[in-house]
């Protein structure tokens, strides 16, 4: 049996407006306005030096990288480029890349283009509608390796000079659901000391990953003290990107 996706009460007959339906679908947040004053509250931090990268932040990154995950469009795989790095002159190189682009304010075309891989959710009743699908988005290898390195020097950056508040707890490292649990706990028991009662509320910011506000992103690296050369490579990196549908 063939079930054909259906957008706005009709099926999707052709790629055009099956593409309309599904990024429609999966960036419905995209261009709606952010509020800006929210960031008065939030100080600035010292501005931070920004060193070159360094040939251990590059191999500390890739030994975390499996195997096994799906290339993106350069069809390059992790093991592949395990194999590539371990070559000093290679490495020299894709670091002088890496170097390059933040002292430019650049992030390359090449590095901008991806495959965004459409796959049902499990156990749905119907697959008739888009929200019945997720995407997974596949970067260049490349690509991706310099983001690493670049997210852990941001991280390292934040959490040291304490800009992220103590209550984010998720993707960070040295953070763990152990944490999480001990900090709720910790808020319950100091309620019911003062003999109330307590509640908790858990809720998803639906299309939150996919459509932050690029305006908002970079004056919040202003506010954490980033670099102003680091800040000019992430408003290029956020834009002019694209992406083919499969």
């Amino acid at each position: 049996m063939v079930e054909a996706i259906k957008h706005n009460g009709r099926p999707c007959l052709t790629s055009e407006n099956l593409w309309n339906a599904l990024h429609s679908s999966f960036n419905t947040a995209l261009h709606r306005q952010v509020d800006l004053n929210i960031l008065d509250e939030i100080d600035f931090k010292p501005t931070q030096k920004w060193n070159p990268f360094s040939k251990f932040e590059f191999k500390s990154a890739i030994n975390k990288c499996n195997d096994l995950s799906a290339p993106g469009p350069d069809k390059l795989s992790w093991c592949h480029l395990k194999l590539i790095i371990k070559n000093d002159d290679c490495l020299s190189r894709i670091i002088n890349i890496a170097n390059t682009c933040i002292n430019l304010g650049h992030w390359p075309e090449y590095f901008k283009k991806s495959t965004t891989i459409v796959i049902p959710k499990p156990n749905k009743l119907s697959y008739d509608h888009p929200k019945a699908f997720c995407p997974i988005v596949l970067l260049n290898t490349l690509g991706k390796l310099i983001e690493k390195v670049v997210a852990e020097r941001l991280q390292f950056i934040v959490a040291s000079n304490n800009f992220i508040h103590p209550s984010q707890l998720g993707s960070l490292k040295f953070k763990s659901t152990t944490d999480a649990g001990i900090a709720l706990t910790h808020i319950v028991h100091s309620e019911w000391a003062k003999r109330r009662s307590t509640s908790s509320l858990a809720f998803d910011i639906s299309q939150f990953f996919p459509s932050p506000n690029h305006n908002l992103l970079v004056l919040i690296l202003e506010k954490a003290g980033l670099n102003p050369k680091v800040m000019a490579f992430f408003a290029n990196y956020l834009i002019q990107r694209s992406t083919n549908y499969l």
